[in-house]
């Protein structure tokens, strides 16, 4: 879990987080509700993945 740090997480049983890839700099959501989830990369207003190094 060293490539990947959680900075941000909300809610207990509907899990909202935001991770970084500390390699490539690109933030992703993970969402969780119950038994289904999905990671997907966070998009920034112009449609492109938010990255920052």
């Amino acid at each position: 879990m060293d490539r990947f740090e959680k900075i941000y997480s909300q809610g207990m049983i509907e899990v909202t987080e935001i991770w970084v890839d500390r390699e490539t700099g690109v933030h992703y959501v993970f969402h969780r509700n119950g038994h289904s989830s999905g990671f997907t990369p966070l998009l920034g207003p112009d449609g492109k993945p938010v990255v920052v190094k």
